[in-house]
């Protein structure tokens, strides 16, 4: 049987898996088959608005995108395969990490859904992290609750459910109110022993708000944890109707637990073990490290997390990555068209971003921010983006790209610092993924650099966290009795791929070193523009 024949075959017995994720700029779904491979793709793309002080997307947005990147999906296999598909073997949903979803007693969202950019919480992190003596950090659903109660927000007595957009699109579509432990260790602490938020910690909580008198407890508020393999309800009626509203696929199907982008991306890369670690580049970039042993103290600049197993994770998390990029990729893009010479994204990109290996190892002496928003690590409360250079820098197009490639870098190398020197965690290998590493060697070769340690890039980093969510779908239905979620990346999913290791380049790591030196005194800069620049 042609391999053709073989998907076509899959998708009308329903065995496959479907994982959704929903992306800062684009929402992707991915079909597989039971060999893990991707039988179909589609994507809708998407921005955050500011809307009154917060980073938002509309409710309206987020089952558009849902049901176009479903029916582009859908229509792939009927273009590619001559079938409608009707039924699939299992499905699950992530998104990103964090933020605040509030809902009252009739499941109406009481304020717009806040997410993981917004730094609104200093004050509530700030004060949990001292209460808990864990880091908590402002992204976090329990800051956002806590905030909205030091700001006396008049919802927050009526709140009945409180998740993340994962949980959100999980609980729409199956009725379930249920996430999965890497996802809720984004919202609250989780305590490895159990793999449930952290009673006393929970029990702080409570005993903290109780003078307010609100009608309810932590534990009514928040959605139950599962762990990967476990299922966590079906795709109801109401749900396969909204997912595909041509009324053609059918309820019943199994549903793994709802995860966030940083789970996802631990598994699209196989990196749940010990010592092994994976980068996500996008809007925002995190490194995710998988630790032996708990950190000697709390870091600010540190969150402590969980793979989709429930193992600890040491996560740097940064909120701005690629925009500033993208942004002058952009405006060289209308200068191409401009003279009529209009170039395709593909080798605009290659281009561009190749120019960076003739570059001089620190960039030539200029410095930029890519700063769209805040940087918790830096301690910005808002961004400027922004590009300086003094009259003795060498001011060329090679050095421009490596400086916005180290930059992208910048805060979550300040942040790896902390675990690799202060807390010698050890590293044998960084898995990067996101759209930065589509382009061949230069994104792989900057990151090495920064972060001192192999860089590896599989051969299926392009699929992302869509296909990690699918993965973990199928995990659910075809894993052994007590297979590990570990084993079963290494002996099945993985087996067979092939990755492009590249090793750290003395004189790259030498170069970002000097960079990063003037990237930390430069920040009184970025600072000043803050305050200055309305």
């Amino acid at each position: 049987m042609s391999n053709q024949e073989s998907m076509k075959q899959a998708v009308v017995n329903g065995e496959t898996s479907l994982g959704i994720e929903f992306g800062s700029t684009r929402i992707k779904a991915v079909l597989i088959d039971h060999n893990f491979q991707s039988i179909a793709s589609g994507s809708y793309e998407w921005e955050n608005q500011l809307k009154d002080g917060f980073w938002t997307y509309s409710l309206e947005d987020i089952i558009k995108g849902l049901q176009k990147a479903y029916s582009e999906m859908k229509q792939d296999i009927e273009r590619n395969y001559g079938i409608t598909l009707q039924t699939i073997g299992s499905i699950g949903f992530s998104a990103m990490m964090h933020g605040y979803m509030a809902f009252d007693d009739k499941d109406e969202l009481l304020v717009p859904f806040r997410t993981w950019r917004n730094a609104t919480t200093g004050a509530a992190a700030k004060a949990l992290t001292e209460l808990f003596e864990f880091n908590i950090p402002e992204r976090w659903s329990i800051a956002h609750l806590y905030q909205a109660i030091l700001n006396e927000e008049e919802h927050v007595p009526r709140i009945r459910y409180v998740t993340t957009l994962g949980g959100y699109i999980h609980w729409l579509l199956s009725g379930t109110k249920a996430i999965g432990v890497g996802d809720a260790s984004g919202m609250f602490p989780i305590d490895e022993s159990t793999g449930n938020y952290h009673a006393s910690m929970v029990k702080q909580f409570d005993e903290l708000v109780a003078s307010k008198g609100y009608p309810w407890k932590l534990d009514d508020l928040f959605p139950k944890v599962y762990v990967a393999g476990q299922q966590a309800g079906v795709l109801s009626e109401a749900g396969a109707k909204i997912l595909d509203p041509s009324n053609q696929l059918q309820s019943g199907i199994p549903l793994c637990p709802p995860e966030g982008d940083a789970g996802t991306g631990m598994v699209a890369t196989n990196s749940v073990k010990k010592r092994t670690g994976n980068v996500s580049v996008g809007t925002s970039v995190f490194a995710m490290i998988v630790l032996e042993k708990e950190l000697s103290k709390v870091y600010p600049e540190i969150d402590m997390v969980t793979t989709p197993d429930g193992s600890p994770v040491g996560m740097v998390h940064a909120n701005n990555c690629s925009s500033d990029i993208n942004a002058w990729l952009g405006l060289f893009r209308e200068f191409s068209d401009a003279v009529g010479q209009k170039v395709d994204t593909e080798k605009l990109y290659s281009v561009m971003l190749n120019k960076a290996l003739e570059a001089d190892p620190d960039g030539g002496g200029l410095l930029s921010y890519g700063y769209f928003s805040g940087e918790n690590i830096t301690g910005l409360e808002q961004g400027r983006p922004l590009f300086v250079r003094s009259p003795e820098s060498k001011f060329n197009l090679a050095n421009f790209m490596r400086v916005h490639l180290f930059t992208a870098f910048g805060a979550l190398k300040i942040g790896m610092d902390i675990l690799t020197k202060e807390e010698n965690v050890a590293i044998d290998s960084i898995l990067g993924h996101g759209g930065l590493f589509k382009t061949p060697v230069v994104g792989q070769k900057m990151m090495a650099a920064s972060m001192n340690v192999p860089v590896s890039v599989m051969s299926t980093a392009g699929e992302g966290g869509a296909w990690g969510m699918a993965i973990l779908a199928s995990y659910m239905m075809n894993k052994a009795h007590e297979e590990g979620l570990d084993s079963f990346l290494d002996h099945k999913v993985f087996k067979d791929v092939e990755g492009q290791e590249i090793h750290p380049d003395p004189i790259d790591v030498k170069g970002f070193e000097i960079f990063i030196e003037r990237y930390k005194k430069g920040l009184a800069i970025e600072q000043s523009a803050v305050d200055n620049l309305v």
